[in-house]
């Protein structure tokens, strides 16, 4: 197993990544007013970005010699990771239909302390500096999403569920990535996750070609761009880092998503909604630069010692 030590390139690709999540929060939104149902949209975001890698892999078989341990594709554990994905996405696309989209960016950004508490019942250690972070993150969650009296319904629960489910998946591509090739790991999950959702699109809801064409903007943007670019990313950095600080940094989405409601949808920004930001954005640099800074100064006094 390969030493998680990660790199700046590797925590760029997840900042990238979480810009992507965060803007396409407008794009579902924009599917679902479109007539696509929950299960509907996810199908077919998830179907264009499985076929999105598939010239990747090709290009990647004809032109790279990997090694035999980095071309294996876990076929359980991507198919493990791709029935996470999808009980995440349906509820987190679900519950978007009973609740406000200020209590779903709070509460979905549970996730990152879901991570480190799963991870901690799995045996993995947690510095202390992330504990700080976390809090520091939640209270910008806070101020960032929740606007008026903060009532837990039926599409609260529903987005908490999905929380959790988000912190698996991230934790079971965190196992699965270091055992095969992370882009036919993401391509099996995409379409495990597709599939799932095709299939209950088809039992549970009622669709048409018009309403396809309607959100097919929408569609084309949340597959390509966050199913094939993004979560691709997702599972390629994770094979370079941590899963609990990997998890902040993609918490920023929530940072992008109000930028993005501004930009694409008219929703205003208030000045609570950038205090949020600015401690989210604090909260991730808590986490990525307090054990950075910790072990510089242990290695200088060892340098003093010695």
């Amino acid at each position: 197993m390969r030493k998680k030590n990660g790199s700046l390139k590797y925590e760029l690709l997840l900042l990238l990544m979480s810009i992507i999540w965060g803007s396409t929060f407008a794009a579902q939104q924009i599917g679902m007013e479109k007539g696509l149902g929950p299960m509907t949209f996810n199908g077919l975001r998830f179907t264009l970005g499985a076929l999105s890698l598939v010239p990747v892999m090709l290009w990647r078989k004809k032109h790279l010699v990997l090694a035999p341990e980095d071309a294996r594709l876990p076929v359980a554990g991507s198919i493990f990771a791709g029935l996470f994905l999808f009980a995440a996405a349906t509820f987190q696309q679900v519950g978007l239909l009973y609740t406000s989209s200020a209590n779903a960016g709070f509460i979905t950004g549970f996730y990152i302390l879901f991570v480190p508490l799963i991870g901690i019942a799995l045996g993995h250690r947690a510095a202390r500096s992330l504990w700080l972070g976390i809090a520091v993150c939640l209270v910008g969650f806070y101020y960032l999403s929740v606007t008026g009296g903060f009532h837990v319904g039926r599409g609260d629960l529903l987005i908490l569920i999905c929380a959790s489910l988000w912190a698996g998946q991230i934790l079971v591509i965190d196992h699965v990535v270091n055992h095969g090739d992370p882009i036919q790991i993401a391509w099996l999950q995409f379409v495990v996750c597709a599939a799932l959702s095709l299939v209950a699109s088809l039992i549970f809801e009622d669709w048409s070609l018009a309403t396809i064409k309607a959100g097919a903007g929408a569609v084309a943007y949340a597959g390509l761009m966050s199913v094939g670019i993004a979560f691709t990313l997702q599972v390629v950095c994770q094979k370079r880092c941590p899963p609990a600080p990997a998890a902040v940094i993609m918490s920023l989405e929530a940072v992008f998503a109000a930028i993005a409601g501004y930009v694409m949808l008219g929703q205003k920004l208030s000045a609570r909604a950038f205090v949020g930001c600015a401690l989210i954005l604090c909260g991730v640099l808590i986490v990525q630069l307090v054990p950075i800074l910790w072990r510089r100064n242990q290695a200088r006094g060892e340098q003093v010692v010695g």
